[in-house]
């Protein structure tokens, strides 16, 4: 369930990962390995806060297609 934060919705790992269609772990190792940049904020117990920006960012990188020649 997103949470709301100065009026604006956010996202956390679990909601965020279901919705780009990839695993907590694998968000954690692109994280790792700097394929993604971490998220902006984190609530007061360190779980990470996805904006609707950061969302379609994951989103977009879970469905990325890279061509190879």
């Amino acid at each position: 369930m997103p949470i709301y934060v100065t009026n604006e919705k956010y996202y956390r790992t679990t909601e965020a990962c279901k919705a780009a269609g990839i695993s907590k772990n694998t968000f954690l190792r692109w994280v790792k390995n700097g394929l993604f940049p971490d998220v902006k904020y984190r609530d007061r117990r360190g779980w990470r806060l996805f904006s609707k920006e950061e969302l379609a960012l994951l989103k977009a990188e879970a469905n990325r297609v890279d061509r190879k020649n």
